[in-house]
């Protein structure tokens, strides 16, 4: 009761404080929570790979923990889980609010070290007034995994037969067959979690931090999927939230209504983002080397002559249909990857259309394996190893998709013609995975959006977003009801950290709940090939 009794002796100081000086005191706060019953967090040392690349001098503001949280909220009984948790303290104790909450996207994101990360994302006064929360969730990395594999050489047995854009018939019955083994090995490997691994037993378990870490409200910023979890979390627990900010947003309805069509429109949004890259990069021509001539039709005879072979390199190495794909829809999470991509694309251009004197230069982002363009996070998030498994474990578990596998190719082959670049991809991914996926029954929140939060939730949206197309935010504001939109004139996904206008929006919404007024629209810092 020590640490609570001091929370409470300072909260009341601050409200003395408010009423002599006239000071005003934010809404909501400081967010003390009152006795619950609930287990405090209890911190410890962390240890020192955690800390890499945080200064001696502000060591001391971090603190560690392993918090058990029930395997099923509604049968403690069955057991518990363990949450990775890290703290870092207010700069300003005195001046605290309470927690602010982060967790960065996937589902399978690692965000047990985004309080490392965080002064990179916010405003001295958000990290002068917030203890950081990181945490991983159930199934991610150091918190308690969703295994689907005994071992890394079973799990390689699988996976490694698996195509990200398989075209011929041999690649669609090779990977559909992987997904078929998948799916028997999480049935026979991961146990009671994998039955509770919805968003909504996430959101459960945030609640459950809240109380832990002693706060009466949560204060949250979710990014790419962890939108989801903020917007399950106000509409399961209203009065328990006060300072809800999205970055990059789902649509939530869409999303646990009907996952393959949610799908189809994700492969949408990379479509709608690549366009917009090839057509800035042709009117940057002076500084994007892939913009002389006319990028789209390139880009399009790069693609095409991969769908019938791969491309080999001067240094002899080979590009693949798999490997452009993903490392192409990576590279549209992060604009300052956008010079490279577009010399990688000129390079593998010029190799197809050879000129004398003119050597490609070797590839950078291209060659590089990457899995991003499949999960939806930011670009700077960490992956677990087996991220994979948490992937697949939320989102067959929130997305309705039909156990139809034999239908898996002709869908594909549908949005390919819709999505030429990135339809087939996404269609062997989560509708492929899912259509094998174990059967179980899980607790998914499905709505009503329309919170009863007493405070709007902030949005935050970029036009040229890849992975959660700016359409998506436009349908949270409108689902959540009670929300405002922050648009920003941004490729990449999500924002913060990257544009002084959103951060100074979000630091006010955060400490005094300052709501922006309609119709913002913000810039980036670094504009691509600025």
């Amino acid at each position: 009761m020590g640490a609570l009794s001091g929370r409470l002796g300072r909260a009341l100081a601050i409200a003395a404080s408010a009423l002599v000086t006239g000071t005003a005191v934010v809404a909501g706060s400081p967010a003390v929570a009152e006795p619950s019953g609930v287990a405090p967090v209890a911190w410890g040392e962390c240890d020192s790979a955690a800390l890499d690349g945080v200064p001696i001098t502000e060591r001391y503001l971090y603190r560690c923990a392993s918090y058990p949280v029930p395997i099923d909220h509604d049968d403690p009984r069955k057991g518990t889980v363990e949450l990775a948790m890290m703290r870092r303290a207010a700069a300003d104790p005195d001046a605290k609010i309470g927690s602010l909450f982060l967790n960065p996207g996937g589902p399978g994101g690692a965000g047990f070290n985004r309080p490392v990360t965080a002064v990179k994302k916010f405003e001295p006064q958000v990290l002068n007034r917030f203890d950081i929360i990181g945490f991983d969730p159930r199934g991610v990395d150091r918190s308690t995994r969703l295994r689907c594999f005994k071992s890394a050489e079973q799990a390689e047995k699988v996976l490694g037969r698996l195509s990200s854009v398989p075209v011929t018939d041999k690649q669609i019955r090779t990977t559909m067959a992987a997904f078929r083994d998948y799916g028997e090995a999480c049935d026979d490997n991961a146990g009671e979690l994998l039955h509770h691994m919805s968003t909504k037993d996430v959101a459960r378990d945030l609640d459950l931090m809240r109380q832990g870490v002693g706060d009466e409200q949560l204060n949250y910023v979710g990014f790419s999927y962890g939108t989801l979890l903020g917007a399950t979390y106000v509409n399961m627990f209203p009065e328990r939230s006060r300072a809800i900010v999205l970055d990059g947003n789902v649509d939530p309805q869409l999303r646990t209504a009907d996952g393959v069509q949610y799908d189809r429109e994700r492969a949408q949004g990379f479509e709608l983002a690549l366009d917009s890259f090839l057509k800035l990069c042709g009117e940057k021509a002076q500084r994007c080397a892939f913009g002389e001539g006319d990028p789209r039709a390139k880009f399009d005879e790069i693609r095409d002559h991969l769908r019938q072979e791969p491309i080999a390199m001067p240094d002899g190495s080979e590009i693949t249909l798999d490997q452009f794909t993903d490392s192409v829809s990576s590279a549209l999470y992060a604009p300052d990857q956008f010079r490279q991509l577009a010399t990688d694309l000129q390079s593998l251009h010029r190799q197809l259309n050879p000129k004398p004197g003119l050597v490609p230069e070797l590839l950078g982002l291209l060659s590089k394996p990457t899995s991003i363009g499949r999960w939806d996070a930011p670009a700077d998030a960490a992956a677990s190893s087996y991220v994979d498994d948490t992937y697949f474990g939320v989102n067959c578990a929130d997305k309705p998709i039909p156990k139809k596998p034999e239908e898996v190719p002709g869908i594909a082959a549908q949005w390919e013609a819709e999505s030429p670049t990135f339809g087939r991809s996404q269609a062997f991914s989560d509708v492929a995975a899912c259509s094998n996926w174990p059967e179980i029954e899980p607790d998914v929140y499905r709505g009503p959006w329309q919170h009863q939060a007493a405070n709007p939730v902030l949005l935050f949206g970029n036009f040229y977003d890849p992975a959660t197309q700016y359409e998506f935010s436009r349908r949270m504001e409108q689902e959540l009801g009670n929300a405002r939109l922050v648009s920003v004139d941004s490729f990449g996904h999500c924002i913060l950290g990257n544009s002084s206008c959103t951060d100074r929006i979000a630091a006010d919404f955060l400490t005094d709940l300052k709501v922006p007024e309609p119709g913002q629209v913000c810039q980036p810092d670094k504009p691509p090939f600025a």
